[in-house]
Order: structure tokens, then sequence, then C-alpha cells
């Protein structure tokens, strides 16, 4: 049995066919002129043909030209009226004037029905078009000749609800039309809040008569069945719902009694109902609507609740009745609905969590006010705290307790579990943290709150047993399902159809199993997810480390302080890294690190030292750890450590600078811990060049502060036996570098020999420094040995630079002016011309340089 379209779609599919078949006709019709062409003889002119190209028939099909036409017909018609009601409207009487108008109206009303009968739908919608016009100048003209002193506002709410149902009652009676309901529509928008306005009634009657018509609105959109109608009714109920929830929302935040604020919430609470209404009969937009009308919930009762607490627990009163709000999602409600139920708790308790968030922010930074007065007392914190900074640790906890409870407790709620319990960890953290600004408390309990919370957040990370108790367990998240997911009859992939108790039985495979038996899966890669106990320790652990630099800080502002705050940090430090494993342990133990130094530098300044005598103190932790690190051996954790103290040790020579012999001094026993540490075969190739150049550059240094004139009285005796050390290491190993076996015992001599000879003014330490760097230039050379050839060829050169220098610039004085940058130029061509040249030498010698030790 065939089923006839509806008298409005089957027009459509008529209207289209007909463009088609215009199309199509017009493409032959040219196809049957190019072969009149072609069968034409040459030299007869082609007769003209009357066809039209695609694009022209598409471009001035008949239903668009029609249109076009009747819109603007309908146009010019309703200019007419509007300039015959404002213009021409005095010079008639009072019958003339409603003859006319009345008869034309009538007339522009009824046309369509007589020319949808001759089916002719377009010119039908343009009449009609100019019959709503004349009903909108009929209720002006009767108002300006037969109700003049009535008040606008009124009369054009009046005159709105009027048409909106004339319109209305039209469109339904003539269906075929598309425009009398969506005009009908947006009439209906006015006639409730132009009422409101016109009594005087105040924000509160236009706010319900503006939720009045979102309701209406509502009712139309869940009804209609045209999209047009549709649209707009939900274009309607957004715009003065919207406007009736930020009005209730304003006089809820306003009011000051709870009796003030009974008629918001009840407003509120309205338009709460009306929007999870619209939710459960949309599905479509089912998750937007509902959130927004569990946050006009929320708004409702908690200004209520508002006003019985003091000021200080406004938020934690909404972030109660969020929570109440999410308890709703264990109803049997749509999805849909609880997921924006859901979403409408969760902004609750996010933009109560922003707000508390300064407090714990400034519990973590307002210690480093410590640093401008070392030991100088508690620091004077002058930051104005936000209203209400008290309830903030309340609040954070809240949170936190919400986010712990809810993905166990309400198994709808759309949150990742593993995300839940990070936030919620560092919430808690956060509001433990909180808690001493909050309450303005003095600096020992503040200190006592900081290191608490750095021992349980050490602990948590230093134990994953203890952290997957916080999580939930294989039951409570239900089980996994199969990555196949299930087949037909209800099996997932690989489960036998028989009895569960064994295999089934069935023809042997060539492996030897049966077809009922399962095959075991090949050894995939390993998986990459993470670890949710593993992600909650190293949650801790950071959240560990930021109170533990804030306690650091906080100690700082008395000298018992800093000792407790440090050595209670190294202890807990030290602790974790013995239980812990993996990063854990190895940020643990940087940690402890950083705390020894910090307490070889407090003991330091508590002896009163002076600056370059605590950075020679802060020398013994590069010592103890290199002395560890010989024990741990290739441990993980060993290089870690090593690499931390290695940046206490460049702090003990930044702080030793002031002072020349004492940053001698450090230099050559930081080498001296670099050398104990090379003694170690895996340090060996990157320690034994620090020790090196730590060596060397104590010698220079020691030079330098004792103002020597003779410096290779003192480098030659360090030389001599180091090249000699150099020679018996390369005898004992060919393959060891030229730079580890010479280049420490040159680089004594020849650096500080040149920077006396820099400063010299006579000849003799210039000529024997240069025949000196000669002979070793010759003998890098002639032995292939890279680190002589360089380091005697570039003290050769810049000696010889040094004895030249005055006279090349007596040669520049008496030369012209424009003769260098014309020398400059010459040079430049010549290297260009031969730039291939230059590359290939450049290319030899690194080849030379290369294969050179």
């Amino acid at each position: 049995m065939e089923n006839a379209p509806p008298p409005a779609e089957e027009l459509r599919l008529i209207d289209r066919e007909l463009v088609q078949l215009d199309a199509r006709r017009a493409r032959l019709l040219a196809r049957r002129a190019w072969l009149l062409t072609a069968l034409r003889p040459p030299g007869t002119a082609p007769a003209p043909v009357p066809a039209r190209s695609p694009a022209t028939a598409a471009e001035t099909s008949p239903p668009s030209a029609q249109n076009v036409l009747l819109t603007l017909g309908g146009v010019l018609l309703t200019i007419a009226a509007v300039a015959f009601t404002l213009v021409s409207w005095g010079h008639m009487g009072i019958g003339g004037r409603a003859l006319v108008l009345g008869a034309v109206t009538v007339t522009a009303l009824g046309t369509p029905l007589l020319l949808l009968r001759r089916k002719l739908v377009s010119t039908a919608e343009s009449v009609a078009a100019l019959g709503l016009v004349l009903t909108v100048l009929d209720a002006y003209a009767l108002r300006r000749a037969a109700l003049p002193g009535t008040d606008a506002v009124a009369f054009t709410a009046v005159a709105a609800g009027v048409l909106a149902a004339v319109w209305a009652a039209y469109g339904r009676a003539v269906g075929r039309l598309r425009l009398p309901l969506p005009a009908a529509v947006v009439a209906g928008q006015l006639p409730l809040p132009l009422w409101a306005l016109s009594t005087g009634g105040g924000a509160e009657v236009t706010a319900w008569a503006a939720l009045a018509t979102a309701g209406t609105d509502v009712v139309i959109a869940l009804a209609a069945r045209r999209e047009a109608v549709r649209a707009l009714a939900v274009t309607g109920a957004v715009t003065t719902g919207g406007w009736s929830l930020l009005t209730g929302l304003w006089l809820s935040l306003s009011a000051g009694s709870p009796a003030a604020s009974a008629e918001p919430a009840l407003l509120l609470l309205t338009a709460a109902a009306l929007a999870l209404v619209a939710a459960w009969r949309a599905p479509a937009a089912a998750a937007v609507t509902a959130t927004v009308g569990g946050l006009a919930a929320v708004a409702a009762a908690g200004g209520v609740l508002r006003t019985t607490v003091p000021a200080s627990w406004t938020v934690p009163a909404y972030l109660l009745c969020a929570a109440v709000l999410l308890t709703a999602v264990r109803a049997p409600l749509p999805r849909g609905v609880l997921t924006g139920l859901a979403v409408s708790s969760g902004l609750v308790h996010l933009a109560s969590a922003l707000w508390a968030a300064p407090v714990a922010l400034l519990a973590l930074t307002g210690p480093a006010a410590a640093l401008d007065d070392v030991w100088g007392g508690p620091p004077v914190d002058d930051v104005a705290l936000p209203e209400g900074a008290v309830t903030a640790p309340v609040v954070l906890a809240a949170v936190a307790a919400v986010l712990w409870a809810a993905p166990r407790l309400l198994p709808a709620v759309p949150l990742p579990r593993p995300a839940a319990e990070c936030a919620a960890l560092v919430l808690t953290w956060s509001a433990t943290v909180a808690v001493p600004v909050a309450l303005s408390l003095p600096l020992g309990p503040t200190l006592a709150v900081q290191l608490t919370v750095t021992a349980a957040a050490l602990t948590l990370a230093a134990r994953p047993s203890l952290a997957a108790a916080f999580l939930p367990t294989a039951e409570e998240a239900g089980p996994e399902p199969h990555p196949a997911g299930p087949v037909a009859g209800g099996r997932a992939p690989g489960e036998a159809s028989g009895d569960a108790a064994g295999p089934v039985a069935g023809p042997v495979r060539p492996d030897g199993t049966t077809r009922g038996e399962p095959v075991a899966a090949p050894p995939g890669p390993p998986s990459r997810a993470l670890d949710p106990a593993r992600t909650l320790a190293g949650t801790a652990l950071v959240c560990a480390l930021g109170s533990a630099t804030s306690a650091a800080l906080l100690g700082l502002a008395s000298r018992p302080t800093t000792f407790i705050a440090l050595g209670v940090l190294v202890a807990l430090c030290a602790a974790a890294a013995t239980a812990a494993r993996g990063p854990v342990r190895t940020a643990a133990a940087c940690a402890a690190v950083v705390g020894a130094s910090g307490l070889v530098a407090a003991a330091a300044a508590a002896a009163e030292l002076p600056g370059h005598r605590i950075g020679l103190a802060l020398l013994a932790v590069p010592a103890a750890v290199a002395l560890l690190g010989a024990g741990l051996g290739r441990h993980p954790v060993a290089l870690p450590l090593e690499t931390t103290s290695a940046a206490a040790g460049l702090v003990a020579v930044a702080l030793a600078v002031p002072h020349p012999p004492t940053l001698a001094l450090v230099l050559a026993l930081a080498g001296v811990v670099a050398a104990g540490t090379a003694v170690r075969a895996e340090r060996r190739p990157l320690a034994g060049y620090v020790a090196a150049v730590l060596f060397v550059a104590a010698t220079w240094v020691r030079l330098a502060a004792s103002e020597v004139d003779v410096p290779e009285a003192y480098t030659l005796p360090v030389t001599v036996p180091a090249l000699a050390v150099g020679l018996l290491r390369r005898r004992r190993d060919p393959s060891a570098s030229s730079w580890v076996a010479y280049g420490p015992g040159l680089a004594a001599t020849l650096v500080p020999s040149l920077l006396a000879a820099w400063g010299d003014t006579g000849w003799p330490r210039p000529l024997l420094l240069g025949l000196a760097a000669l002979g070793v230039t010759l003998a890098g050379a002639r032995l292939r040995l890279r680190a002589p050839l360089l380091l005697g060829g570039l003290t050769l050169a810049l000696v010889a630079l040094h004895e030249l220098a005055p006279y090349v610039i007596q040669v520049v004085d008496a030369l012209p002016r424009w003769l260098p940058p014309a020398l400059a130029g010459l040079l430049l061509l010549a290297v260009g011309a031969t730039y291939e040249q230059r590359l290939r030498d450049a290319r030899r010698i690194r080849e030379t340089l290369g294969r050179m030790r």
C-alpha cells in the first residue's frame, strides 16, 4: 500500500522536478545546436537557436523569478499602505477611514484563500504578508482615531496580544501559509512584559511576566511541527527566560532578609522547573537546559539560605545547595537531565574552589616575604584577604569531599575517577595549607601545619599501596568491557558457548587446541596507561614539595625555626626516599640534598661566618654525596643526587667569588671531590674533565690572588709531573685523548704565562713564551696530538698578536682612511671567488684534527 506525501511536501517535490527538467532541456538544446553546426556544410551561416545555457536556466528559473517579483510587489503595497495610513489619513472622514482600511484588510486576508485554490502559493504568501501588515496599521489607526487618550504601552500590549491571537487563528485556518504562525509567535513576546511595564509593578512583576512568556514559548516549541515556529519559540524562551533568570538572581543577591528573598527564590524555582520540563521533553538540548535549571535551583535555595547565615558563610551556603542538588542524579530521570544537573552542580563547586584558591595561594607564597629580612621575625603580610576568607578551608575541604565521594556514591555522574581522586587530594592539601592564613595563626602553629601537611603528603607519595586504598576497587569500578564489544547472542568474543566448567569438544586445530578451547593471545606491547595509584602518588609528591618549600621559607623568620624546619624536612625526605620507589624516591632524595645544603648554610651563618666561608662549608654536601654515590654505584638515584650536589657546589663557588683566596681553595676542594668521583668507571668521562678544569682554575685564581709576577715558578712544578702522568696514561691506554693526558698540564703553565705576557712591557717573557709555544705546537704536529697542537698554536698566535699590535696600530694610523675598507672588500672578493677551495681546506683541516688524539 502506497502512502501519499502531504500536499506541501508533494508540491516541493514537483517544483524540484520541474527545475531539473528545465535544466535538462537546456542542456539538450545546447547539444542539438552543436550537432546542427557540425552537420552544416562549410560556409553556411548557422541559424539562431533559442537555447539557454544551464547556468542561465539556473539563475532565472521560474520559481525564483516568481518569488522575487512577488516579494517586490508585496513590499511596494506595504509601503503604499503605510503611506496612506500615516499621510493621507487626515483627508478622509471617520467612515471613509474605517471603510477603506477594513475593506483592504479583509481583502488582503481573504485573497490568499482564492490563490491557494489555484495553487498559487507564492502569490498567496505575499498577499498574506500584506494583510498582516495591514492589521498592524489597523491597530495604529484605531488608537489614533478612537482611543487617543489611552496609555501607549498598555494599548500596545493589548494590541500585540490581539494580533498574536488573530494571526495564530488565521495561520491555523489557512494551514498552507508559512508566515502567519511565526509572526504570531513574535507578536506573542510583547503582551505580558509590556503589560507589566504599564502597571508599574517593578522588576518583580516584569520578571514574572517574562517568565510566563517563556513558559508559553516552551509550550509552543514542544507542540509546534514547523521548524520556523519552533526556532522562533526557542529563541523567545531563551531571551525572556534568560532576562527573568538574571532579574531573579539580582533580586536574590540584593535581598537582606529571608522574607525579602522568598519571592526571588520562588521566581528562580519556577524558572528551574520550567527548564527541567523542557529538558525532559526535548532530549536534543536536555543537557544544556537542565544545566540552566540546576543553576537556577541552586541560586534560589542558596539565596534564601544566604540571608540566614553570616556574610562570611555565603559561599558555603551556595556550595551546600549544589551538593544537595548533586544527589538528584540518583533519581530515575533521562540521561540528558542527569548530565545537566551534574554539570550545574560541578560549575558551582568549581566557582567555589576558585573563590577560595587565593587564600591557599597566599599561604604558599606569603612566606617568601621572609627573604627580605632573614631571621628578622615573622613576615608582616599586608595582602588583603577576600571577604569571607575564614571559610575558604571549609569550602576547599567540602569540594574535595564531593569529588572523592561522587564517583563512588553517584555512578551516573560523568566524572573520571582518577582525575577526581587527584583533584580531591590537591583540594584537601590546599584546605589544610590555608587554615593558618584563614585563622591568622602565629608562626609556630603555621610552621607545624606546613610540616604536618608535608609529612602526610610524602607518606602518601612514598607508599603507592596506601594511595591505592583511596582508589576504587575492581568491584566498585565494574567489569571492564571487552575491547571488541559483545557479539550476537550476548557473548563476548572468545567466550565459549557451552558449559563454563570446561572447554567444548571440537575439531583439533593445527596448533593442538580444540575449537572450543580459548587460544592465548600473542604477547603485545606493554600497556602505556597510567597506574591510578602512581598518578595519585605523583600528585601527592607535587603537593609535598610545594608545602615543603613554603615551610622552608617560613622557617627563615627566626634562627630556631630555620633549623627546626630544615631538620624536619631533611628527615622526612630521607625517610620518603628510603621507603619509596621510582621517581618519587629520586625526587625525595634530591629534596633531602637541598635541605641538607640549607642546614649547612644555616649552621655556618649561625656561627657568624662571612659569605665566602659559608661557601667553603657548603662543599661538605658534594663531598658527602660523592661518598654516598660511591656506595650506590650504578643505582638510578645516584646521578640525580650528584647533579643536585653539584648545584650546591656552584652556589659555594658563587659565594666565594668576592674573596679570591677562598675561591681558589673552594675550586681546589671541588676538584678533589670531582677527582674522587672520577675514580668510578661510570663517572670517569665527565668527572675527569670537570676535575681538571677545577684544578687549573684553582691554580689561576690562586696566582692572581697572590699577585705573582713570575707564575712559571709555581706552574712549571705542576706542569712537569702532570705531563709525566699523562705520558704514562697514554702508554697504558693509547686510545686516551690528548686533552685528558696533556691538556691540564699544558694549560696550567701556558694560560697564566700568557696572561702575564700580555701585561708585561718587556721582551724576554713574550720571547720565551713564544719559543715554548712554538715547540709545543711542533711537537703536537709531529706526534699528531690535538691538545698540544691547538694549545700551543693558540698561545703562539696570541703572543704574536700582542707583540705586533703596536706596530699594526701605527701602520693603520699612517694609512689613508679609505684603504682598510678597500682591503677588506678585496679580501671578501678573494674569499668569495675561492669559496669552494677554502671550504675544502677547512674540511681537510677538520679531518686532520679528527684523526689526532
